[in-house]
This record gives structure tokens, sequence and C-alpha cells, in this order.
């Protein structure tokens, strides 16, 4: 599928692989990190060692695969701590009606039913047919009580806390939406939901072009929309547990309307 220029892919392939080495340090501006006074003291600095196999390279040795984010990246604007911001209750969509509808065809597609895990929830969840026990996890209370579709409500800073209040294999898949940019220690969190989802689980991350900008990492600020997937498939790619992402267009850009893209990976353990 080839949309505005971007093409499908399935696969942590070599050229997605280039691609968060490369272009992500390049697009990232660094004079603009250091306009702002950010500093790199918590971002970091490791590699990830995954087994050759997994890394499509048909052998076992250890391929250390370099951390790939540059200073400054995860940093925000806004560090006032993550409760403080979100205390008051939005009870508003932050994607207008066609990509709230792309993501509940995207969940039909995909057959995202039976114990499902909603991360970085709110008042609601946009699936056609909630799945059968649907469980949010967010930061405000009252908006995740005005879920209608949420069996259990779970209160979680996951910025704070990335290691997630549930035991290993609970759900049956796992979705985030329009939240990945705000993640400071998305490989983390990546990982622990990997954890907590069965075996041949997924995790559906969806995001658009809006935010909060104070409280999105600098990173996906300074990037744009292509790069974003490739962001987000990084961080499968450097999470254990996962394997290969597939990425996609569900709504196109500059059409008028908010544009909704997807990445999303199976566990593999």
């Amino acid at each position: 599928m080839v949309t505005a220029g971007i093409t499908r892919h399935e696969g942590y392939s070599e050229r997605v692989d280039q691609a968060i080495r490369s272009s992500v340090q390049r697009l990232v501006c660094a004079r603009r990190f250091r306009a702002s006074g950010a500093h790199g003291d918590n971002i970091r600095k490791r590699c990830d060692t995954t087994a050759g196999t997994r890394a499509g390279l048909g052998h076992t040795d250890p391929v250390v695969r370099p951390w790939p984010f540059p200073e400054g990246f995860f940093e925000r604007t806004d560090e006032v701590p993550d409760d403080v911001f979100y205390r008051p209750p939005r009870l508003v969509t932050h994607i207008d009606d066609g990509a709230i509808a792309a993501v509940g065809a995207l969940y039909a597609e995909l057959g995202v039913t039976g114990r499902v895990l909603d991360l970085m929830s709110s008042w609601v969840s946009h699936f056609e047919q909630p799945p059968e026990h649907l469980t949010v996890l967010g930061m405000n209370q009252s908006e995740l009580d005005a879920n209608p579709d949420a069996r259990e409500r779970v209160i979680h800073d996951l910025n704070a806390d990335p290691a997630l209040p549930f035991d290993d294999d609970t759900f049956d898949d796992a979705v985030c939406c329009v939240s990945v940019d705000y993640l400071t220690r998305p490989v983390e969190v990546f990982e622990e939901i990997a954890r907590v989802l069965r075996p041949g689980g997924r995790l559906v991350v969806t995001f658009s072009n809006r935010c909060f900008p104070t409280k999105a990492i600098h990173g996906w600020l300074a990037n744009d929309d292509a790069t974003h997937l490739e962001i987000v498939g990084a961080y499968f790619g450097l999470a254990q547990g996962f394997g290969e992402p597939t990425y996609d267009v569900r709504v196109p850009p500059n059409r008028g309307r908010d544009p909704l893209y997807a990445v999303w990976a199976t566990t593999e353990r």
C-alpha cells in the first residue's frame, strides 16, 4: 500500500533499522534542544542485544543494536509531573470523526477482541464493538469512569513507572491510541506490554498529527509523520518480546481531515 509517499512495510527491515539510525538523528534539531535548555541527563545511553535470528540474519550470534535516539529526544517542554497536567478531566476527542472511525475499523479488521488492555486511555476507546473484557489504564479517574466499554479501570502513570500492574499473559491484545508521542520511556513500556500479553497477542499503536505539544517528547515534535512511523517501529524493534511490526496509513494526510497512522506487532517468546 502506497499513500502520500509512505509505503506499507511488513517487517523490522534493514531499511527501517538504517532509517532510525540516520534520519532520526539527522532530523531531530539539536539547535532547538539547545535553545530550549534541554539536556540529556535522563536519556538512557544503552545498547540492545537481540538474537540474530530475530533480526532476520539467519544465525544465532548476538546482534547489538545501538540506542538510536540522540540526546534530548525524550525530554519535554513541560516536565511538571504528568499527574498534575492530567488532573482536570478532558471529556473531548483528540482526533476527528474520520480518524476515530479508522481506529475502530482497524481494531475490527485485526479482530481485537477477548481480554484487551487500552493503554493511556480516556472516556472513549473507539471500538466498533467493545471487546469481551476491556481494561482501561490512564491518568484521570473521572475520564476512565465515563468509559462505557470498560470492565476494569486502572490509574497508572507509565512515565513515572513503566511496570504494568498485571500478571504475565493477562491480555489477548493491547491498544494505544493517539498517546505514544507522550511516552518518555517507551521501550520499557513496550517490553512490559509484551510481558502482560499472551503469546501471539498484539500491541496496536495508532496516532495522528495532534498532541499537547508541551507534553509530547521533543523527538516527536521535531519529526514528520513518515519518521513517526519509523520511531514507533524502532520501539518495537528495541523492545524484547515482539516480532516484526507492520506499518500502515489508515487515513491519508492532506485531505482536510486528521490523518491516522498505525503500527502493530505480535508477541514472540
